[in-house]
């Protein structure tokens, strides 16, 4: 396992992270948590040290395993977690970024991962043009680097354009944003020199989009009810699908669909860390294996940006579709 620095925070980070949002048993069906339990250690076995969580991952489920896994070894790693968002199903997301309920969010996410100090505190997809009704909740943050309830802050920001302006206008040392091969917006923006020239940590998440560019799924599969894609149209979720074919020839003997994906964002120098989700030690071996092999050559980079710049992988309806 390769590591980097987090931008300017101080932390050092596995450049393959852990996104925990599945192991709260909310987001892509029903869990075990054994299985859960094993996959978290198999991860810290393979050398993963970043594991990125939320207070609304399965209600704090996700958080309470970290907390139990991890409680004996918890100097070695880097837990990362959000607050802000409220209980919802669908794509709406209800919130709340006043500083007396992050004060309790924080509490309870402590609380849940059995922990004094949190190492990263993100802000959870607010909408960045309103954190100035919040204009408190920055200082906010930076008193708790000062009283050591938290190592560092950031924000998880909902569009490249929105972290932008985190950096910019609110001086956010970390960004976590999407990035995958059929969502380049991060790069296309200006967000990833950006981040480089500030010294901003970037984290990257949904690098597999969903699971879509695995090559696994159809856009057929018949989802749970506690699976989110249900939320997406039809359509979206055949395109998703459909189109991870296009990527097909980064196969190969050595390299498989998901560790090129991951690979895809590594070969940024600006991101620190991508967080796939992981669900079975299986998974993780397959994932963290990205760590370790070589970079894509400058031809198929090429080739993965010209796919891009001629295919159209998302329904910008889809989204409003799905809340209806």
């Amino acid at each position: 396992m390769k590591f980097r620095q987090l931008g300017s925070s101080g932390l050092r980070v596995s450049d393959v992270g852990f996104g925990t949002w599945g192991l709260g048993g909310t987001a892509y069906g029903e869990v075990d948590d054994q299985v859960s339990e094993a996959t978290l250690m198999a991860a810290v076995e393979r050398g993963v040290n970043f594991y990125d969580t939320s207070d609304m991952y399965g209600d704090g489920h996700s958080e309470e395993l970290l907390g139990k896994v991890f409680h004996g070894i918890r100097d070695q790693l880097v837990l990362a977690t959000k607050g802000g968002n409220l209980p919802h199903t669908g794509l709406h997301m209800p919130q709340d970024f006043s500083v007396p309920y992050l004060t309790r969010a924080l509490e309870g996410s402590l609380r849940r991962l059995r922990t004094d100090v949190v190492d990263l505190y993100q802000l959870h997809s607010p909408v960045v043009s309103e954190l100035e009704q919040h204009e408190d909740v920055i200082s906010l943050l930076q008193r708790w680097v000062q009283e050591g309830k938290i190592r560092a802050y950031g924000i998880s920001v909902r569009s490249p354009q929105d972290g932008l302006t985190a950096i910019e206008r609110y001086g956010f040392p970390v960004v976590q944003v999407n990035f995958n091969m059929m969502d380049q917006r991060a790069l296309d923006s200006g967000l990833l020199d950006l981040a480089a020239k500030k010294q901003v940590g970037l984290i990257a998440r949904t690098p597999l989009v969903f699971g879509y560019l695995t090559g696994t799924l159809t856009g057929e599969e018949k989802m749970p009810s506690t699976d989110h894609r249900r939320n997406w149209p039809a359509d979206q979720r055949k395109r998703w699908a459909t189109s991870s074919n296009l990527f097909d020839f980064l196969c190969q003997p050595d390299r498989t669909s998901v560790q090129a994906a991951l690979r895809f964002c590594l070969d940024h120098e600006a991101i620190s860390t991508v967080i796939p989700g992981m669900m079975t030690p299986e998974q993780v071996a397959e994932n963290t294996q990205a760590s370790e092999i070589s970079s894509l050559t400058a031809a198929e980079r090429a080739e993965i940006q010209t796919i891009y710049q001629t295919h159209e992988f998302y329904d910008s309806s889809a989204k409003q579709r799905g809340q209806q």
